[in-house]
């Protein structure tokens, strides 16, 4: 027996998308007039709390490039020749903003002239704690700035991050879906093993999945909280929320109709989103989740968790990862095994770094970040990513289709690493 669809209707899915579409528009329209204010003002003050600080330098003269949290929600890069120390700092600052910010820029993150007013200090606070704790179990800064960046979403350093995408890893340091889904299985397994004997003698009529879900829900949206909400992870956890609801439901949940409602709903409640890299790269990635899925149903399903997911998504993501950057590498090639390996990688290195012990791997990864010498750049013009990105769209309803876009796919592949 099928499930029930989430809309009954091809008609009822697209008068919920004519009436997000249009939401989307009158949202729009405010954040153009936000962005028309702001561009109109000589100059204007708001404090800022610094995110990262690093050193540049041009025609012989060092600077430092700021990226700042503003107190309006904004996030903006600024320069300063000032040799402070700007860690764990809030500005006062004299912002000049100019035609030159589009409104591309503005939804997402800007540069902007500025004049430092007033350095105030910040207490450190709990996550600033825990990423000390983290730090201090590896002596290797590069180590220190990877566990962080899959705990906490901060920034990696330079070389690692050249390495890691050499090594086509970069979704695995960047928190997504893929390290929700592992909190998520991690938080309701183990409140499950709790929960169960006592629903059994106290409360048998129950439903394990509303209760424990619900905690793992709450549990998982404070980490998301806790990690400033970075796009793909947002996108990630109202999937998640929404698929756990529809399957307290009893809805299908692996539906293109589902997904597309999501990303139109999220794009209306963050329009931000709407410029963000990540956000449409992990689109990307679900996307053709479902599309593997839907064709591979009738495989075993280890099959289909050890060998066609890991496989295909990194196949079929190549056109679309290929046309914004270029870095080739055939240790690339290791990203399918690495992606499968990091599944049980992840809970570990979380319980050693519990247990004081998160140095334990060091030797490991800096052998694994060191195979990486050299890589080239090889690009997909815009135009052949849109003509592959329409042709897995048309893979939803015709089989032929997907089978075509596959072989694409496969045949870029070869062209990059043979």
């Amino acid at each position: 027996m099928e499930k029930p669809k989430l809309f009954e209707s091809t008609k009822s899915f697209v008068w919920t998308i004519a009436v997000l579409v249009i939401f989307l528009l009158v949202r729009l329209f405010f954040e153009y007039q936000s962005y028309q204010n702001f561009t109109s003002k000589p100059f204007y003050y708001t404090y800022a709390k610094v995110l990262t600080a690093y050193k540049k330098s041009k025609n012989g003269r060092a600077y430092q490039v700021l990226k700042l949290h503003g107190e309006d929600g904004s996030f903006f890069y600024t320069t300063t020749h000032r040799k402070n120390d700007f860690s764990y700092k809030r500005l006062r600052l004299q912002l000049f903003p100019n035609k030159d910010i589009s409104f591309k820029d503005y939804l997402g993150t800007f540069y902007v002239k500025s004049r430092i007013k007033k350095v105030q200090n910040l207490p450190k606070t709990f996550k600033d704690a825990l990423l000390g704790k983290v730090a201090s179990q590896h002596k290797d800064l590069s180590l220190q700035s990877f566990y962080n960046a899959i705990f906490f979403a901060t920034p990696i350093a330079k070389t690692l991050r050249e390495k890691i995408s050499m090594l086509g890893i970069s979704h695995l340091v960047a928190l997504s879906g893929f390290h929700l889904g592992i909190l998520w299985g991690l938080v309701y397994g183990l409140l499950l093993l709790v929960y169960r004997p006592i629903q059994q003698k106290h409360f048998p009529y129950r439903h394990a999945l509303f209760d424990v879900g619900l905690v793992a829900m709450i549990f998982l949206g404070a980490y998301l909280w806790f990690v400033d909400f970075p796009p793909s992870l947002v996108r990630s956890y109202a999937m998640v929320l929404v698929g756990w609801v529809v399957l307290l439901l009893g809805i299908e949940l692996l539906s293109f109709t589902f997904l597309t409602t999501i990303l139109l709903t999220l794009i209306v409640l963050f329009p931000a989103l709407l410029v963000s890299l990540s956000f449409w790269l992990s689109v990307a990635g679900v996307f053709y989740i479902f599309l593997l899925l839907q064709y591979a149903k009738t495989f075993n399903k280890w099959m289909i968790t050890l060998l066609f997911i890991p496989l295909g998504i990194f196949t079929l993501m190549l056109p679309v990862v290929h046309s914004i950057f270029g870095v080739t590498s055939t240790y690339q090639l290791l990203s399918p095994l690495l992606s499968l390996l990091f599944i049980p990688f992840y809970p570990m290195v979380i319980l050693l770094h519990l247990l004081g012990m998160g140095d334990l791997l060091d030797a490991g990864l800096q052998w694994l970040f060191s195979l990486p010498q050299g890589n080239e750049d090889k690009f997909l013009p815009l135009w052949a990513m849109l003509g592959y990105v329409a042709l897995s769209i048309g893979a939803i309803w015709q089989r032929k289709l997907f089978y075509v876009v596959f072989g694409l796919a496969f045949g870029y592949s070869g062209y990059l690493f043979l």
